[in-house]
């Protein structure tokens, strides 16, 4: 197993596998909306699509709680109705921040890759 950093944010086992479903997820979003924000950017997305797009978002926010990108996350606005590129924007950042996530807790023990839990 992996030696431990002394860090109290490592996340939990039961994080890990919810953070691997949203990544997934999240990818499948992000492709979505790339290919609407590339016919129609500036066409607001409806409340639908916001509320399913945030439900995924708001998930990912809770497992990065700790991490210091937590406070560039924001959600959709469901009043504004933001557009494609703006989603795309946003998006972007909680792909980032799933990035930095598994750079800093998914480590190379020196035969295979584990991630870094509290268990």
């Amino acid at each position: 197993m992996a030696k431990k950093k002394y860090n109290h944010n490592l996340p939990t086992q039961a994080e890990v596998n919810k953070f691997e479903m949203l990544e997934k997820l999240l990818a499948s979003i992000y492709e979505e909306m790339k290919e609407f924000s590339k016919k129609k950017p500036d066409e607001p997305l409806n409340k639908f699509k916001v509320k399913n797009i945030n439900r995924v978002l708001a998930q990912i926010k809770d497992i990065l709680k700790n991490e210091p990108t937590n406070e560039f996350l924001d959600l959709l606005d469901e009043d504004s109705l933001p557009s494609n590129s703006d989603c795309i924007l946003i998006i972007g950042q909680f792909k980032s921040s799933m990035s930095q996530f598994r750079k800093e807790y998914y480590i190379w023990t020196g035969i295979e890759y584990l991630w870094e839990t509290k268990e």
